[in-house]
């Protein structure tokens, strides 16, 4: 079975479409990628699987032989979302198909909702895993009430199918500037952690939309910030002349994992880290 060189698996959920999941999954991989852990992406978002956009590999290659389908990173991140669906359940050759080889973590972005491919799922991760590999989820909200409504579903799921909750992300809670230092507040905020406290699990911190992390998904650009630039009471304003390889058109060829750091959201997603894997230690 190709899980048995998998140390911890988590799963990504939310509640709703369109709250930032995939950013989510894509962000705690790069940052436990960062800490010095192995990492492995599953995308089982059938109808719009982000993951492949999210790592830049639309066009790469599937490595096929029999019993093996993945596709590789090389940034110590291995996302993958190639299966064939011919083999029912589906889920079931994901898991079973792709050799992951040893990974520490296995970060799972599953489709958005409590549908009945969650509870497949939750299912067969249950039966096929070993005792404690399941680590548990993490569920990402946005601040407004009719995401955490949706969130409320989904972390009675967890309950009723018995999988942990390492904690609750509050996702686009603020917006950062890209031309001035301003993080501002566009929607509400504290909805995620409300809903953590009512739930008595662990809220893992709220997260801003960063422009600047869509650009470096997009064009691969590293993250610039102007003077004075502060996120979650930190200076992330850019160095003088750190740019400027950017400015004359220089293509920085770094990897994606590398250019993340510079990003205004690492620090932020650091802490949040650090938190998932004590709770998935506990």
């Amino acid at each position: 079975m190709s899980l048995t060189k998998v140390k911890h698996i988590v799963l990504v959920l939310s509640g709703k479409g369109g709250v930032g999941k995939s950013s989510v999954t894509t962000q705690l991989a790069l940052s436990l990628s960062l800490a010095g852990h192995s990492v492995g992406v599953l995308d089982v978002d059938l109808t719009g699987p982000s993951i492949p956009r999210m790592f830049g590999i639309e066009d790469a290659k599937v490595t096929q032989a029999p019993g093996v389908s993945a596709s590789s990173f090389p940034s110590g991140v291995m996302p993958s979302s190639g299966v064939d669906q011919r083999r029912p359940p589906w889920f079931a050759s994901f898991l079973t198909d792709v050799f992951w080889d040893e990974t520490d973590y296995l970060l799972i972005d599953t489709p958005p909702g409590t549908s009945d491919e969650h509870i497949s799922l939750a299912e067969n991760l249950l039966q096929k895993a070993r005792p404690g590999q399941l680590a548990g989820a993490v569920v990402v909200t946005t601040p407004q009430a009719v995401a955490t409504a949706d969130v409320r579903k989904e972390l009675n799921f967890c309950q009723k199918t018995s999988i942990r909750v390492l904690g609750v992300v509050e996702n686009m809670c603020g917006f950062v500037c890209p031309n001035c230092s301003e993080c501002t507040n566009i929607f509400m905020s504290g909805g995620g952690e409300v809903m953590a406290n009512d739930f008595g699990v662990r809220f893992l911190g709220r997260i801003p939309i960063d422009p600047q992390f869509l650009v470096l998904i997009e064009t691969g650009k590293r993250p610039t910030y102007p003077a004075g630039t502060t996120v979650d009471g930190k200076d992330v304003s850019t160095p003088a002349g750190a740019s400027a390889a950017e400015e004359v058109g220089v293509k920085d060829g770094s990897l994606l994992v590398h250019k993340y750091k510079d990003c205004s959201l690492a620090q932020i997603f650091s802490k949040i880290t650090a938190d998932v894997i004590s709770a998935v230690q506990q």
